[in-house]
């Protein structure tokens, strides 16, 4: 009799035991996976300085998958990516910092399939605007809407990789969407008006930058009517100070486009204005404004304060006194330091200055990120 009742008391204790380490494998799977996708997907609009690659897969005029773009971008081994920087984009810092474990996709690549697609997807195109008539000089670049567009088959996606409950989760309480856009709507559009048709060249700025909000607001009104609702939205940077405008205008290193910047101020006002109106409008979503222009102001202002020695001349491009006029390629010439430039090129921020400008949307205050920093909009 004794053996047979330890016999049925060892196979009991047994049979607890592997229920017990099936419960704790599941829940430590089930914990692994809520705490690895605690960030969700990342989701990326914009233009070219936050373009992943979108470029490389359009016929146009607008591309940086040459080199030496991306010479110190490590997961490529410094081979260019399409991303207009010489490392990393202000998108691929941020997702890191957040705890992503790899970089948003861009939607054009043909691996942008599947659970890839899990991490986020970056839609940004180098020309494009808010405006469809923004970057016609690049002959191809996709604008907000088609980036919205597009959003919306990747959300058609999550449903079928998730199911639709699961997805709707992931977007709307996980995931952040983050816009960094209005400058070619300046730049290469409205100052540019031998290109431009009909009313555009008459168009007051207030009547321009009137049309640019309104398109605005109902493209962040589309994206949250597709689940969206953790958004952070960039305002135009000081685009009379990068070292193209300075050198088409022959300026002076302290000096700046007045007209240029003071349409990016005013553009930003009235940002400021709209997103408070969709906080309060919009039940359950968060906008944030990242002040990008008074942030990249203060690195030109005082850069050599953060280890740099110009904010003017870019490392990477030829012509004029600030090499402001043809952008980057193999013919270009290429500063010793890139760490110790404010821009890489004519138009965009070296990865050093990215860094900082990425430090700040992370974990700062009021002042540049609002009404709460990227961390805690993570966390909300």
């Amino acid at each position: 009799m004794k053996p047979s009742m330890s016999l049925k008391t060892q196979n009991l204790a047994l049979l607890l035991l592997f229920v017990i380490a099936n419960f704790l494998s599941y829940y430590h799977c089930e914990a692994a996976d809520e705490d690895s996708s605690k960030l969700g997907a990342s989701f990326i609009f914009g233009d070219s300085l936050v373009d992943a690659g979108n470029n490389n897969y359009l016929p146009t005029l607008s591309r940086a998958n040459i080199p030496p773009n991306g010479i110190d971008f490590k997961s490529s081994g410094g081979n260019p990516t399409g991303r207009y920087t010489n490392g990393r984009t202000i998108g691929d810092i941020v997702g890191e910092e957040l705890g992503q474990p790899n970089y948003a996709i861009p939607f054009l690549a043909p691996n942008a399939t599947g659970k890839a697609i899990l991490y986020g997807v970056n839609y940004a195109s180098g020309g494009g605007g808010i405006l469809n008539a923004t970057g016609r000089i690049f002959v191809n670049r996709l604008g907000m809407d088609i980036q919205i567009d597009y959003f919306n088959i990747t959300r058609k996606e999550f449903d079928k990789l998730l199911g639709p409950s699961k997805a709707r989760d992931y977007i709307m309480k996980q995931s952040i969407f983050s816009i960094t856009v209005g400058a070619n709507d300046f730049l290469n559009n409205y100052l540019l008006p031998v290109l431009s048709v009909g009313a555009r060249i008459t168009q007051s700025p207030d009547a321009f930058i009137d049309d640019m909000l309104n398109h605005l607001r109902g493209q962040l009104t589309r994206l949250y009517q597709l689940d969206a609702r953790k958004f952070v939205i960039g305002n135009v940077g000081p685009i009379g100070c990068i070292p193209y405008q300075k050198t088409i205008n022959q300026l002076k290193e302290n000096e700046c486009v007045g007209l240029a910047n003071k349409l990016a101020v005013q553009y930003n006002g009235r940002l400021k204005d709209l997103l408070a109106e969709l906080n309060d409008n919009l039940p359950g979503a968060t906008f944030l404004h990242a002040n990008v222009f008074d942030l990249v102001m203060e690195l030109i202002t005082n850069y050599d304060k953060y280890g740099f020695t110009t904010a003017t001349r870019a490392c990477c491009g030829n012509g004029g006194q600030f090499a402001g006029i043809i952008p980057c390629g193999p013919t270009s010439s290429m500063c010793q330091d890139r760490s110790k430039h404010v821009f890489w090129d004519p138009y965009h921020p070296s990865e050093a200055a990215n860094l900082l400008l990425a430090k700040q949307l992370l974990d700062g205050d009021k002042r540049y990120i609002s009404p709460v920093n990227l961390r805690q909009l993570r966390d909300l």
